[in-house]
């Protein structure tokens, strides 16, 4: 761990967040030399923090020793340079399991995600998060999205036993509850756009003061991204808007044409750019070569932004 919890706050609540694939070769393993270059690739640009093994890097489908590699090869590559996160949950034991190894290997928080399949009542999700929050001293961030959607008294009450808990991702999309969220929270924690394609509602997100997001397009067009993000900052309303008209709504009208795509399409999009990382990993599957085609026109036009 290379960074206080302050500074972890201050580093995800304010810059672009980048969510790395999880680079696999051509049996579907873990390929170590391929991730550390696009580690080295990510921290060249302009980002505030690295999420590793978050859902873009397939953390539900990589096994304990895999994640514990991931881990180890980020913090080493990033060296310091930026917070290292990484994914944990599931269920209370194997949430706390994957927190100590990412606290074992370095990282500098968590990104706790939601308990596997079954519907919780709200004191059910305060308990799986408090215990996990407990099992480490390391930063967590919690993602409220799926199954495990906290109310706003649920999120207060998990952030005054907590001390370690400095955040919470949006994965809903429904910004009325997020904003009741904030209202009763405050600024005890810092807050994070977390739908699939976030850039869809920065600006909504930004009049609410979430300043930043989890960007997967970060992974194949990059400069392109942090246009997108500093434009957003500075009030550039017509760039933010035509970004989004000419890349992002295409790029969302693609991405739903099929279940996982969001995982999908961003890998894809590595090998476009000359950066593969292998494909994904079943119940996932890659998108068509038709498909593959119009997102090669969507990365072309990003170079024009």
């Amino acid at each position: 761990m290379s960074f206080t919890r302050d500074d972890v706050k201050k580093a995800v609540g304010d810059g672009l967040l980048s969510f790395p694939v999880t680079d696999f070769d051509a049996e579907g393993r873990f390929d170590a030399d391929s991730y550390r270059e696009r580690l080295k690739w990510f921290i060249s640009h302009e980002i505030s923090a690295v999420f590793v093994a978050g859902g873009t890097g397939e953390f539900f489908n990589l096994s304990m020793d895999e994640f514990r590699e991931v881990v180890r090869l980020a913090v080493k590559t990033v060296d310091g340079k930026l917070p290292v996160i990484a994914s944990a949950g599931l269920s209370v034991a194997s949430g706390s399991a994957f927190a100590k190894i990412a606290e074992e290997e370095g990282a500098d928080g968590i990104l706790l995600m939601p308990p596997y399949l079954t519907e919780c009542p709200q004191h059910g999700l305060f308990e799986y998060a408090r215990q996990i929050c407990d099992s480490t001293s390391i930063s967590v961030i919690y993602y409220n999205r799926g199954n495990g959607i906290m109310k706003p008294e649920t999120v207060q009450k998990l952030a005054d036993a907590c001390p370690n808990l400095i955040g919470l991702k949006d994965g809903k999309g429904d910004l009325q509850a997020l904003n009741r969220i904030i209202r009763t929270v405050g600024n005890r924690l810092t807050y994070v756009g977390g739908v699939p394609t976030a850039e869809i509602m920065a600006e909504a997100y930004l009049a609410m003061g979430v300043n930043t997001y989890s960007s997967a397009v970060f992974n194949f067009v990059p400069d392109m991204a942090v246009t997108f993000y500093k434009a957003l900052r500075s009030g550039d309303s017509d760039t933010v808007r035509r970004i989004s008209r000419e890349f992002f709504l295409p790029f969302v009208d693609l991405r739903d044409n099929k279940s996982g795509y969001a995982v999908s399409l961003i890998k894809a999009g590595t090998a476009l750019v000359g950066r593969p990382s292998g494909g994904v990993r079943a119940p996932l599957e890659m998108p068509s070569d038709a498909e593959v085609e119009q997102l090669k026109q969507l990365v072309e036009r990003a170079k024009t932004f």
